[in-house]
């Protein structure tokens, strides 16, 4: 009987064996039939194609076209694309200043950079970018859109966007200038004991000049970090900033696809360095790196997020050679971000807390006696011009580019919620 058994199990493990070679040698007859394929495929191309074209393009056509069909973060970067992506790397180079992303298969403006070109022209999150120069943007790949709109300084360029709330599509004319970020600057609120810290990207730098921002207003009762209209950056620096508010606990984690490839990345009390009531502005315009803050310190009740859902941008790419040297490469996605809570950046975004839209703060009703009031007092100084032949000398208030003035925060509605609810979080912890 136990020999029995003793066969019956060698010929069970024999016939698993066999099926798993079975198995194994379909899979690699499927492989070979579809490398087959497009081996015929770019041999019939580079045969009959009505132009003379190369092989050597064929396959490079093939591997854009391969790369743009995964998703719009993938791609397949040639010769003349690394050396651009070299370039941006630097932190210094002739372009917008502006961040872009596929939404719905359209070119999309994620934010314009502080103080840069494309900022002070007005282009604004959520832009749909229609044309370049006169190069309609439709089934144009993400590097080739930003190919064309870098170039070298103080030469213009055309951009035609659609915008929510326009009846028609408009023509934005903007010079290229040498892009420069300040990544990190701090300002304290007029007349509170708050400090406000614009955060405008993740560069190498932020937690840094994040953490001497903190160090150096020890009287701040509260924080509001800004993040609208930040493309992201750097994950290191992301968890840097998160890291200097929350002491424990899981910060954000990357997976890719399998189960070995999970990464998580833990808070450490050791680099905790404000316990401060705290609120977070985002926008349209906070991606990647700036979801992984806001997420994080929502997930942790850290802070109250304000403002209008972010953009969704949640996915890893690595940049992996395709040859010896280097010059030829793919940007691939190998993985995404899930944030403490187990939700997905990715395509989502993160919500606020509480949702606040741009524009003025709405005056008060006496406010039409205060215009009138000023109109004719501009009114009567220009009488004053005639009969006096010289101008009326005015006194003018410099502008501290250390306090945010009560003027500043009337012009702009989500900072002025977060100031009212930032401040009752300060007395509700008292």
């Amino acid at each position: 009987m136990k020999k029995l058994i003793l066969a019956s199990s060698i010929a069970l493990v024999l016939s698993q064996s066999l099926f798993a070679k079975q198995i194994s040698q379909e899979e690699q007859q499927t492989r070979f039939e579809s490398l087959s394929k497009l081996t015929k495929v770019i041999g019939t191309v580079e045969k009959y194609y009505v132009d003379d074209i190369k092989l050597q393009e064929i396959v490079d056509k093939a591997l854009k076209g391969l790369m743009q069909e995964l998703d719009a973060h993938s791609s397949y970067l040639d010769t003349k694309s690394s050396k651009e992506m070299n370039i941006q790397t630097k932190g210094e180079f002739g372009g917008l200043g502006i961040t872009v992303g596929l939404r719905d298969g359209a070119l999309t403006v994620i934010s314009p950079i502080d103080g840069t070109p494309a900022f002070k022209a007005g282009v604004k999150s959520s832009d749909i970018i229609l044309k370049i120069n006169d190069k309609a943007t439709l089934n144009m790949t993400l590097d080739d859109a930003v190919s064309i709109m870098r170039g070298k300084p103080k030469t213009d360029i055309t951009l035609t966007v659609v915008r929510k709330g326009e009846t028609k599509p408009l023509k934005i004319k903007i010079t290229r200038d040498i892009i420069k970020i300040q990544s990190v600057f701090s300002k304290k609120i007029e007349k509170e004991e708050l400090l406000y810290i614009r955060i405008s990207s993740f560069d190498s730098k932020v937690t840094e000049k994040l953490q001497e921002a903190i160090k150096n207003n020890k009287d701040t009762k509260g924080i509001i970090l800004d993040l609208r209209n930040n493309p992201g950056g750097l994950l290191s620096q992301a968890i840097g900033v998160v890291d200097a508010f929350v002491d424990n606990g899981v910060i954000v984690s990357q997976k890719g696809r399998s189960v070995e490839d999970e990464e998580k990345y833990d808070a450490s009390s050791f680099n905790t360095i404000s316990k401060l009531p705290m609120v977070v502005l985002v926008n349209g315009g906070s991606a990647s790196a700036s979801e992984i803050v806001s997420g994080a310190l929502q997930d942790h009740k850290r802070a109250i997020i304000i403002g209008e859902k972010t953009f969704g941008k949640g996915s890893v790419q690595a940049v992996l050679p395709i040859n010896k040297d280097r010059t030829e490469n793919i940007k691939l996605t190998i993985a995404k971000y899930y944030l403490p809570s187990g939700r997905t950046i990715q395509a989502k975004g993160v919500t606020p807390d509480v949702i606040a839209y741009t524009g003025k703060v709405t005056e008060e009703k006496d406010s039409e006696f205060k215009i009138k009031e000023a109109d004719l007092k501009k009114h009567l100084e220009g009488e004053l011009e005639k009969v006096d032949g010289e101008k009326v000398k005015k006194e003018t208030k410099k502008d501290d580019d250390k306090i945010i003035t009560k003027e500043q925060i009337n012009d702009d509605n989500q900072l002025n919620t977060s100031i009212g609810i930032l401040k009752s979080l300060i007395i509700f912890n008292k």
